[in-house]
């Protein structure tokens, strides 16, 4: 579905990230790899802090042309009560998951713009379409998410750019695994199932779909 495009994906050397390369390169894509680092040296491997605008930016820019944005980079963290004088997680959260995503749509957007067209691809969270306990911080930071996709969206859909968003519940990755080690990941989503469904969501096959929060759940 993604032959012949090339595809910025942020988070990319993380569980969820490596695996929608792996898939968006199997359905014909090229990836250019963001993350803070990586093992090896790559000439799709770029090291980038997300959360800094002007070296986003700059990144992006040199990037050269491309036709659509993973925008994987994110995280997740149990917090504390929500009326906890502590602000630690809130600013974790929202540096990880607001911050990040607002940088690459400020870099990116005006590049796809500029071009034409191409298609953006957010991460939300099935949990965060309401709160919960002890999770303020995150839940909230993933409303952001879902907002940002659905307003964007209709800021540009009429100048072909898509944008669309994921909702997984737990996804079967080593950390979740390590820290949930009671729980059945055979119920959780698996990272090539919630990856083929942003490649779709990044294909043209999705060309008429706008604003849309996917659940992808698994059995959960």
């Amino acid at each position: 579905m993604l032959k012949g495009r090339k595809i910025i994906v942020t988070g990319a050397n993380g569980a969820l990230g490596s695996k929608v390369c792996e898939v968006a390169e199997a359905q014909g894509a090229s990836t250019l790899r963001l993350d803070l680092a990586f093992s090896e040296a790559d000439d799709n491997c770029h090291a980038v802090d997300l959360t800094d605008l002007e070296a986003t930016t700059r990144l992006v820019g040199e990037l050269g042309d491309f036709d659509g944005v993973f925008n994987i980079a994110g995280g997740f963290a149990m917090g504390s009560d929500t009326w906890t004088r502590d602000d630690a997680d809130w600013e974790k959260m929202f540096a990880l998951n607001v911050t990040t995503l607002r940088n690459m749509l400020k870099a990116a957007v005006p590049l796809l713009l500029q071009r034409g067209g191409g298609s953006i691809v957010n991460v939300g969270a099935y949990g965060a379409r309401e709160g919960q306990a002890d999770m303020s911080a995150y839940c909230a930071s993933k409303s952001v998410v879902m907002r940002l996709t659905e307003s964007l969206a209709n800021e540009v859909r009429d100048q072909g750019v898509n944008v669309n968003a994921v909702l997984p519940t737990v996804i079967d990755t080593p950390a979740n695994r390590a820290g949930m080690p009671d729980a059945d990941p055979s119920a959780w989503v698996a990272p090539e199932d919630l990856a083929n469904v942003i490649c779709f969501l990044g294909s043209s096959a999705a060309h008429a779909v706008h604003g849309a929060l996917v659940p992808v759940r698994g059995l959960s």
